[in-house]
């Protein structure tokens, strides 16, 4: 059963027939723009929740675990997400504040991954997080517990799949970023 199953595994497809060209020589010299440009041509492409990334972060012992969630901004603090101060992620983010997203988009062979170091952002800005959060999850009171963070980039990557699986990757490391906020 399991040779079928890998069988099975390799016989899926990987990428759509059309995929969108990516010349890493006309790339921004700001990772944040080049990675909105993606986001609007998902957006554009019809990608469901475009904003939805894994987040993989890791204890204090270095065991790894990920999760999905959005992305709510990106600014000069970084790269925004959130979450309870008391979940795992959280509390995993208290013992060792460096974590990892990752978006992927199928539909346009794209993936984009952001790796540093985490801060916690104001109480003011948790607190307003919490409240522009949909209804149904109560929002409407206060949580203490919601905590925004931001992901000060120490590496960002982007990639671009080919189907002659010479696929196209264009990094942006410690040169690109404020050398004193990692």
């Amino acid at each position: 059963m399991s040779e079928s199953f890998r069988q099975l595994l390799r016989g899926l497809p990987d990428f759509p027939d059309e995929l969108p060209d990516f010349d890493p020589a006309s790339a921004p010299a700001d990772p944040a723009e080049l990675f909105r440009q993606w986001l609007h041509e998902a957006l554009a492409a019809g990608v469901p929740q475009p904003n939805a990334c894994s987040l993989a972060t890791a204890d204090g012992l270095g065991r790894p675990s990920s999760r999905m969630l959005i992305l709510k901004n990106i600014d000069d603090d970084g790269w925004h997400f959130a979450t309870s101060r008391a979940s795992r992620k959280g509390r995993e983010l208290t013992g060792n504040p460096h974590a990892a997203l990752n978006f992927f988009w199928q539909p346009q062979g794209r993936q984009v991954r952001v790796a540093g170091a985490v801060s916690e952002l104001s109480r003011e800005a948790s607190a307003a997080d919490w409240l522009a959060r949909p209804g149904a999850d109560g929002s409407g009171n206060e949580n203490p517990a919601w905590q925004l963070y931001a992901i000060r980039p120490r590496e960002v990557e982007f990639w671009q799949a080919r189907h002659d699986r010479r696929h196209i990757r264009h990094q942006y490391g410690p040169g690109h970023f404020n050398e004193s906020v990692l």
